[in-house]
C-alpha cells in the first residue's frame, strides 16, 4: 500500500450533521450524498455508504426508466428525476412510476 494512502472509499468515516444521522437513512451532508451505516450523535463519526444499490424514498408525481439519471431532492428528503435545484446521486436500477413509493438507486455510478 502506498503510503500516502488514507482508507477506503466506501464507506468513508465522517462526522454526523446536527441533529445526528440514524442507520439506513440518507443524507447530503456539502457534497457528499450516502446513507448512514449506523445510528450517530451529532460530531461522531458514522460510515457513510456512497455506493451499492439502496432503496430510499421516492418523489411522488415522477416517473423513470431503468438507467436514468437521479437526484437528491435534500428539501423534501427524496430521490427524484428532476435535476433542478437537486444533487445527483445515480442512477435508475428500474424503472419506477408515479404511484411507487421507494427507488431502487445505484449510487454513485452515472454514465
Amino acid at each position: 500500500m502506498a503510503k500516502n494512502f488514507i482508507a477506503q472509499a466506501d464507506p468513508v468515516t465522517v462526522p454526523a450533521p446536527a441533529g445526528g444521522v440514524i442507520s439506513g437513512l440518507a443524507y447530503l451532508i456539502g457534497a457528499l450524498f450516502g446513507v448512514a451505516g449506523n445510528t450517530a450523535a451529532a460530531g461522531v463519526g458514522f460510515p457513510l455508504h456512497r455506493t451499492g444499490v439502496w432503496e430510499l424514498p421516492k418523489a411522488a408525481g415522477v416517473n423513470w426508466l431503468v438507467g436514468a439519471k437521479l437526484y437528491w431532492d435534500n428539501a423534501a428528503k427524496v430521490v427524484t428525476n428532476v435535476s433542478a435545484g437537486n444533487t445527483l446521486i445515480g442512477t435508475a436500477r428500474n424503472d419506477r412510476v408515479n404511484g411507487d413509493a421507494v427507488a431502487e438507486v445505484l449510487l454513485g455510478i452515472v454514465a
